[in-house]
């Protein structure tokens, strides 16, 4: 599949369903306290977005059957991804999953909203964080900052992976691996891809009009992860901590616009 270069129309039409994400996250924002479950933000975040017009895009998403040996997986049963402490994305929402002090929890937010898609993560503190814990949020954010900042026409996306690595790595942190940034449109899944790590002066040029994500998610210990039975949700290996954040941007003449704002 090929890139789809966006207008300023389709720009401007990708950036109000990312403000209606951006707002549903200021919706969260209060909830987000010990022993509130995370059944309860899924469904504060659902009546938000309905309420407000938008369709929660990951609800039902994904299902593929089983094939070749391999099982299949069940459809995204929730609106939000809920990721606790060591789960570093998809984590399914539960009644029985409810917040600590000291916890962290990444919330993955994707609407559809007027046939466009916007797609955005916070990491959120649960009360007082250790001071451990606090950094690898701090970083990861930091993270993200600077792969928007090499996000210009002309460079290229090695560029973005190259910084975010050599600075969550600085830090003793890691970057996963197997999960990507993408392309966003009228479809949550476009191209092109967008590696978190990597070298500088590869992969695709950037062009203006391209619309993806930055998406960084960092360990506190190695990279390497694995998936629960529920085909969902994906953790860290060695049981450390995970973060993410996410924006949505788009390639402009000058600086990258970002699209998931309030």
């Amino acid at each position: 599949m090929a890139v789809i270069l966006k207008s300023r129309q389709e720009i401007n039409s990708l950036r109000e369903a990312g403000r209606l994400v951006a707002q549903t996250f200021e919706v969260l924002r209060p909830y987000v306290v010990p022993g509130t479950s995370t059944a309860e933000l899924d469904k504060i975040a659902e009546d938000f977005i309905l309420s407000k017009g938008g369709k929660p895009i990951y609800k039902g998403y994904g299902a593929r059957p089983a094939r070749n040996g391999f099982p299949g997986v069940p459809p995204f049963p929730a609106t939000i991804c809920a990721s606790v402490n060591e789960v570093i994305c998809h984590g399914i929402p539960s009644s029985e999953v409810k917040l600590s002090e000291g916890d962290i929890i990444g919330v993955d937010i994707g609407v559809l909203y007027k046939g466009w898609v916007g797609d955005s993560c916070v990491t959120y503190p649960v009360g007082k964080l250790s001071e451990q814990t606090q950094l690898l949020m701090d970083v990861t954010k930091k993270c993200m900052e600077l792969g928007i900042d090499e996000a210009r026409v002309n460079q290229r996306l090695g560029d973005i992976g190259a910084a975010i690595q050599t600075y969550a790595e600085s830090h003793g942190f890691s970057v996963v691996r197997e999960l990507v940034g993408h392309g966003v449109g009228r479809s949550l899944h476009e191209d092109p891809q967008v590696l978190h790590y990597g070298k500088r002066n590869t992969g695709e040029r950037l062009r203006q009009g391209m619309v993806f994500t930055i998406e960084p998610m960092i360990n506190a210990g190695g990279y390497e992860t694995k998936t629960l039975p529920d085909r969902w949700t994906i953790t860290t290996k060695d049981g450390s901590l995970s973060a993410q954040f996410e924006h949505t941007l788009a390639i402009t003449e000058g600086a990258p616009e970002i699209l998931t704002l309030p």
